[in-house]
């Protein structure tokens, strides 16, 4: 006697084969198995083979229980949602206030002599690289520097009060200012304006061929009062920035933070390379000192190269020598910084050494009157007093905030919560939309545009020492200063120093072409994502780019379910363990059983696919067979009929030949659902279908590692009759378990044919 111990799903088979010996009856005596009441019995068959004669008998098959869960109505449920939001009472109001206001928690818990050293370093250091940047992202967004101060100040006092992350560091971000800039010269454009820089009166008439009085600049009317180039393009900036800011609170209260796992790490990191692309392109005409507006349209990068070099004769050779000299020097210092950065405590101000090099020299050359060099001009001092956006602009802005938005949150959620994991705590992301959604909205108000957190500097911020949101405050007060005091001294700035600032800070992103060989190696499809996002995103626009690195990479997910893993199963020696047989060596298959995978949901969209790859492992198509089967009959029913016609029988016409039997190479399939995370209704008419014509050709059908989600399903289908009741015979627990059952029903049916 061979006894296999129950395993972890309970199954046993008892196996008797006494030998037969002279006087033996034919008989054979039910021994009384006893096992202990912890243990989980499924279906267990006891096999007697006295003799020549074959006896099985079948114990009824045990089921796992599952859990009575009893669903709520909805409409309780939704009345017992909306008291618990209505309700008002004093510890409602703190949390919820605490909850908006996360530094009401943690600054009254502020560690000083911890944690201010490092905030205060963070702070200065991030202070000082944002003023040039903010001055310089101005360029990309085609409003004047001080609207860049205005940004990067509030942002930080916001994020400071709202922010659940200790370390990120929100305000301007290149990709966030290309795209506002894109926006707002399309609608200038539309508006009629020149969007040629120091143009005067005299080159818009050349441009557009429109007809104006000598001296008299282009202008609009704008709620009520008549607006010029500046106060329309930060006009729209704000506009859209409000847009966006509205469009992320909307996803906060609602939740809808899933829209970011749409944006996936190879997409996000092929768009930001491709728009690094534009974004250098934008830049370039400045390191020449050409005067070339910005195209409009898709193929920016193209056309703008194609005019930079029609144009290139032009070139002003004190703004190419100041930019090969400033590039120079930044290129140097963040080497020096990432050869060095060990020994570095803190990072090399470059950036603002370079600017105020090139400040003091443009101002004392005379750069700008003697050799035509473009700069900055006069930036004011002070604040200006808040202003709500523009209402009539928003519906022609609407369609353009949406990637604003979702880029915006998805940058900030992501980087916050990056940076927590790495040093310890956690993040909130549903209020992290909703401070990113008020450093939009709230400084929408006093002419911003649209900010972001900011690679670059939120890792400055955590080389630097930085404890908490403090170091923004600080930051905030650098940017400050400028704006109450050094903001004129940057009227003599060259523009060209600027885009050299931009050009150089999109390294990092430019890097990313070293890593597509290992991209590529770890994964064909993100390879693919990425490099058809960056084309896109470099070759048409960014919004569009954008749209088809999502589109694309849905695909590329619907592609795999469409064409999945399949694999027929092997047992590994004497144990319960099925495997792929192409994957494993010595794997053998079930005799006369075969053991299908499907690694995919099954769904609407690749049932044909699962079809398909069934029948190509199996080997049989159901239809075919019997079509077979069909044709062989006919054919020997002719035989049969002309046999009887030779012979001289009358009653030839009533010869009846059944259906003929094909022995096939195995009896039973068993689909093992362990890789089927859920299947629809269609997936469900799929199995119904599949039971069917397999059992016309004698082959049974056997369902195995069913989730709790497949089998509801399957039940709400009545997959299993009524009231369940063949579920014991289709559904069960383990491959093994299927397996065992389907040979004791074939040796069933063979011991009731043997006895007829």
């Amino acid at each position: 006697m061979q006894q296999h111990q129950p395993g972890r799903y309970g199954w046993c088979c008892l196996l008797f084969a006494p030998l037969v010996q002279s006087g033996d009856s034919a008989g054979a005596q039910l021994t009384t198995i006893s096992t202990s009441p912890s243990l989980f019995l499924s279906p267990c068959c006891i096999l007697f083979l006295p003799g020549t004669m074959e006896e099985v008998t079948k114990v009824t098959p045990l089921l796992l229980e599952r859990r009575a869960r009893q669903r709520q109505p909805t409409v309780s449920v939704l009345k017992s949602k909306l008291k618990q939001g209505v309700t008002c009472s004093g510890p409602r109001v703190r949390s919820t206030l605490t909850g908006f206001f996360p530094v009401v928690r943690w600054l009254p818990k502020y560690k000083l002599r911890e944690y201010v050293w490092g905030d205060l370093m963070s702070g200065v250091i991030v202070g000082i690289i944002l003023v040039p940047q903010a001055i310089a992202y101005c360029l990309l967004a085609g409003v004047e520097p001080i609207y860049g101060l205005y940004t990067s100040f509030y942002a930080n006092i916001i994020y400071f009060l709202m922010g659940t992350s200790r370390h990120v560091s929100v305000g301007i971000f290149s990709l966030m200012s290309l795209m506002v800039g894109q926006v707002v010269d399309k609608e200038m454009f539309l508006a009629g304006f020149d969007l040629n820089e120091d143009s005067g009166p005299d080159a818009f008439n050349a441009t557009l061929g429109i007809n104006l009085t000598a001296g008299k600049l282009h202008s609009v009317e704008l709620m009520g009062l008549q607006c010029g180039k500046e106060c329309y393009s930060i006009t729209i900036a704000a506009a859209l920035t409000f847009l966006a800011g509205v469009y992320q609170l909307i996803m906060a209260v609602f939740r809808l933070g899933f829209v970011s796992v749409y944006l996936s790490s190879p997409m996000l990191d092929g768009f930001a390379t491709g728009a690094s692309f534009t974004i250098l392109t934008v830049q370039a005409k400045y390191l020449l000192g050409l005067k070339i507006p910005r195209h409009q349209g898709y193929g920016t990068v193209v056309v703008t190269w194609i005019n930079i070099f029609a144009n290139i004769h032009k070139t002003n050779l004190c703004d190419l020598i100041t930019s090969a000299i400033s590039i120079s020097v930044l290129v140097a210092g963040k080497e020096i910084q990432e050869r060095y950065k060990e020994r570095l405590k803190i990072p090399l101000p470059t950036e603002l050494i370079v600017v105020a090099g090139a400040t003091l020299a443009s101002h004392f050359g005379e750069l700008n009157s003697n050799y035509g060099s473009s700069v900055s001009g006069h930036i004011p001092t002070g604040f200006i007093a808040p202003q709500v956006p523009s209402f009539s602009l928003m519906p022609r802005l609407a369609l353009d905030a949406i990637p604003l938005a979702v880029i915006s949150f998805a940058f900030t959620v992501s980087l916050s919560e990056m940076f927590a994991k790495k040093n310890g705590y956690t993040v909130r992301p549903n209020q992290e939309m909703l401070a990113i959604s008020f450093c939009n909205i709230i400084p929408s108000f006093f002419r911003c545009f649209t900010t972001s957190a900011a690679l670059a500097k939120t890792m400055v911020k955590d080389s630097t020492g930085c404890q908490t949101q403090v170091s923004s405050l600080i930051s905030a007060l650098v940017v400050l200063l400028v704006v109450l005091y050094f903001a004129p001294f940057f009227y003599a700035l060259q523009k060209c120093v600027l885009a050299c600032i931009i050009i150089v800070s999109l390294r990092g992103a430019l890097r990313k072409f070293k890593d597509i060989p290992a991209k590529w190696r770890a994964s064909r499809n993100d390879g693919i994502v990425w490099l058809v996002t960056m084309s896109a995103t470099a070759l048409i626009s960014v919004e569009l780019g954008l749209l088809v690195g999502i589109v694309f990479s849905m695909i590329c997910i619907i592609f795999k379910t469409q064409n999945p893993k399949v694999s027929l199963l092997g047992r590994a020696n004497d144990t319960n363990l099925y495997e792929d047989m192409d994957e494993y060596k010595n794997l053998m298959p079930p005799p006369r059983v075969h053991v299908f995978r499907f690694q995919a949901p099954l769904y609407y969209a690749n049932k044909d696919s699962f079809l398909r790859s069934l029948y190509k492992a199996v080997g049989v198509e159901p239809f075919l067979e019997l079509t077979k089967r069909r044709k062989a009959e006919k054919k020997a029913k002719e035989m049969s009929s002309k046999q009887a016609k030779a012979n001289g029988d009358k009653n030839n016409g009533e010869v009846v030949i059944g259906l003929i039997q094909r022995e096939l190479d195995f009896h039973t399939m068993v689909l093992d659902c362990s890789a089927i995370p859920f299947i629809d209704s269609t997936g469900m008419a799929t199995f119904k279908g599949l039971v069917k014509e397999y059992k016309e050709i004698g082959v049974s059908t056997l369902f195995a590692n069913c989730n709790t989600s497949v089998i509801d399903t399957l039940q709400k289908g009545q997959f299993f009759g009524e009231n369940d009741k063949d579920m014991s015979s289709l559904l069960f627990h383990t491959v093994h378990a299927a397996v065992l059952h389907a040979n004791s029903t074939s040796a069933e049916s063979k011991s009731e044919d043997s006895v007829v």
